[in-house]
């Protein structure tokens, strides 16, 4: 089934009274501090206890980022703590008190804000952003029994009462690999980034490939300064065209870059006269940004993604409420915020349990299904896109369930 969408754009709609009154009440809900089902749960909405939930003494909810400053860190951390925000009021659970602390982006100011949020009473805490400081966090939490559900990407923090909540590039490059040898693709080509995420992308890469059956025929590093990448494109580029002189055709060339790096390497394969035809080009969710399709070069490439049309629709709703569109991360803080709340109508002691928290059938919001595993990490399901001139096409749907189908997971 082919699902096509274009991409959202960025709206700024001025204030107005309904949107005011949504904030009011968002603002009602929270407190800013100085500085399980047998089917996934659709919409995260917690069913009521029996008494109703006024009856049911507060259950804090402690969402820890770097929100200091003005720079483009606090930036999206504030936009992340509105989409918690946002999350908050649309479950309309009046039990549930959202706690937020500034944790300076370091590890000491993660600790002493995780410090202060158990001290208050946090039964979980949700965040930080940075792998340094979940480390910090720690210090705090496991002695004191209490979960954290970060927004972190490294694997290395995951386990010992942490789970990430963020799509984990090796998830990405799973799934694509994956789908490519559904589609006949056999023998891979690469042109990484010679980065701290390349270095996690590329073993990645290579477990993918021998898992789905395939070999890596080519694999040049470039450096991450401007127009450093063209000579390792020039290279890769002629080693695909050596092969398929040779009778060893390349079938894919994965490129894990993203806006930085992909507008300098479009031209190399246009002029090489690289045929995207009948080499796929492949790509990790770094993809997904507004131009890539003005390029023609990535007209048809395939990359991995949560289904757009979720993202879409909470998307608009931030936007209404918050008069700005969000930026992609905020989707992890709602669907973390969502998570907590759907398990706060537990008993207290038994609310966000391991048992709770990693249960078979997952949980699903804006990104999608997703399991936490009992080391941290998580098993998600995603969709596979097509780049197109306007927008991306969906060729192979995200996996809606946990039952029958094998979804991304880390390996």
């Amino acid at each position: 089934m082919r699902i096509s969408f274009g991409v959202a754009r960025s709206r700024a709609p001025a204030w107005r009274a309904n949107a005011a009154a949504v904030c009011a009440a968002l603002l009602t809900a929270c407190s800013t501090g100085g500085g399980p089902s047998d089917a996934p749960t659709a919409a995260i909405v917690p069913p009521l206890t029996d008494g109703g939930s006024e009856s049911r003494p507060p259950v804090k909810i402690a969402l820890l980022l770097p929100m200091g400053g003005m720079g483009e860190t606090a930036a999206v951390a504030k936009n992340m703590k509105r989409a918690a925000e946002l999350a908050l009021f649309e479950r309309n659970d009046p039990s549930v008190q959202l706690v937020t602390k500034d944790d300076g982006g370091t590890a000491a100011g993660a600790r002493a804000a995780a410090d202060v949020a158990v001290r208050e009473g946090a039964e979980i805490i949700l965040g930080p952003l940075f792998a340094k400081s979940v480390v910090g966090v720690t210090r705090v939490t496991r002695q004191a029994r209490v979960p954290v559900v970060a927004f972190s990407n490294d694997t290395q923090v995951a386990g010992n009462g942490v789970y990430l909540m963020s799509i984990l590039p090796e998830q990405e490059v799973s799934r694509i690999v994956a789908y490519a040898a559904t589609r006949g693709k056999r023998r891979f080509a690469a042109l990484i980034p010679d980065t701290a995420y390349g270095k996690v992308v590329e073993p990645a890469f290579r477990r993918a490939v021998e898992r789905a059956g395939g070999s890596v025929a080519i694999v040049e590093r470039y450096p991450s300064g401007a127009n450093d990448m063209l000579g390792p494109a020039k290279r890769v580029v002629e080693a695909i065209g050596n092969n398929a002189a040779a009778g060893a055709p390349v079938d894919a060339l994965f490129l894990p870059g993203g806006h930085e790096a992909l507008p300098q390497i479009g031209p190399v394969i246009a002029y090489s006269g690289l045929d995207t035809s009948r080499v796929q080009l492949l790509g990790t969710g770094a993809w997904a940004f507004p131009s890539i399709g003005r390029d023609s070069s990535f007209v048809g490439g395939w990359y991995p993604g949560p289904d757009p049309v979720a993202w879409r629709a909470f998307s608009e709703r931030f936007a209404k409420t918050f008069g700005a569109a969000p930026p992609r991360i905020a989707s992890a803080a709602y669907d973390a915020m969502s998570l907590a709340i759907s398990l706060s109508s537990n008993p207290p002691g038994t609310r966000f349990t391991p048992g709770n928290l990693t249960r078979k059938n997952g949980f699903a919001g804006v990104d999608g299904v997703v399991r936490f595993e009992s080391n941290g990490l998580s098993q998600r399901g995603m969709a596979v896109l097509e780049v197109q001139t306007f927008g991306a096409t969906v060729i192979d749907p995200a996996q809606r369930s946990f039952y029958g189908a094998q979804l991304s997971s880390v390996q």
